[in-house]
């Protein structure tokens, strides 16, 4: 055995630690669910699983109801991403500057990260509480924000923000910090003010960041599942059914796994898709650049 050959072995051997729980936690999940797509698998059946190809896709296209709720989760996925990232990028800029207390502040940003998507749901189910909620005692109503048709999505929605604020904050802060201050004040020496200098110095800086985290936070707020199932469950009236939780009612209420299971494909292929798009315009961008 060559002394390359040696090497590349150790490789592995130091990769397959990390490499093993990605296989059978990730990988294999996924190429079960995708199988399961293709089978009339159901809950409580006796007979045995049958291979039916294409007809869950079939039945899916036909179906309205999951439309309906992808079109509302690519809505929630939008809502909540596109202000999410301004908001960060705007605390990220403050949190930056040498303020007093930054560190307390820096702490006090990441406190709703810290807590797990279902505590944040119970909270804020609280803070909307028809009665005794905070809001309807601050503004002096009596409103059921969850409950009714008109708001129960943009209710959601400031959760969503609220929720994963601190992620995407905390990473723009990071690709901040990399900015050599040498820059800013050279830009400034020139005369060139506060936005200018973010526009020519900070932005060209942190954008492979900014794209990246971006793209990720869309892609996890078109899989949310958690927050919203805790907060109203997909309703009412289905106004905040997003797709995973669709796919979980057919699944686990319904029985329908390999129904469900075709929903996840379809998610997945789209996620993949807007990703590969996303991943393009970046490269595109960067050779222009």
């Amino acid at each position: 055995m060559t002394r390359g050959q040696g090497g590349a072995h150790g490789a592995w051997f130091l990769v397959l630690p990390a490499l093993i729980p990605i296989l059978l936690l990730s990988v294999g999940p996924l190429l079960y669910g995708i199988a399961l797509a293709f089978t009339d698998s159901q809950a409580g059946r006796t007979d045995p699983t049958q291979w039916i190809g294409l007809l869950n896709f079939q039945d899916l296209l036909r179906d309205t109801l999951f439309w309906e709720s992808f079109r509302i989760g690519l809505v929630w996925a939008v809502a909540v991403s596109v202000p999410q990232f301004l908001l960060a990028l705007g605390l990220a800029l403050l949190l930056h500057q040498d303020l007093r207390f930054r560190w307390l502040s820096r702490a006090l940003a990441i406190v709703p990260w810290a807590m797990p998507e279902v505590v944040v749901g119970i909270m804020w189910r609280l803070v909307y509480h028809p009665d005794a909620g905070v809001l309807n005692e601050t503004l002096g109503t009596h409103r059921d924000w969850l409950g009714s048709l008109s708001t129960a999505l943009p209710a959601v929605v400031v959760v969503g923000i609220w929720a994963r604020l601190p992620q995407v904050t905390v990473t723009l802060l990071a690709g901040l910090s990399n900015v050599p201050r040498e820059l800013h004040e050279a830009a400034a020496m020139d005369g060139a003010g506060a936005w200018r200098r973010f526009r020519a110095v900070t932005w060209p800086a942190i954008r492979p960041i900014a794209l990246a985290i971006s793209a990720l936070s869309f892609i996890w707020n078109v899989n949310s599942f958690a927050l919203v199932y805790v907060l109203t469950g997909g309703g009412p009236g289905g106004r905040t059914r997003l797709p995973m939780l669709f796919a979980y009612e057919e699944a686990f209420r319904y029985g329908q796994f390999g129904y469900a299971a075709a929903m996840g494909c379809v998610l997945v292929a789209v996620v993949s898709i807007l990703l590969a798009v996303h991943l393009v315009a970046r490269l595109k961008g960067d050779d222009e650049a």
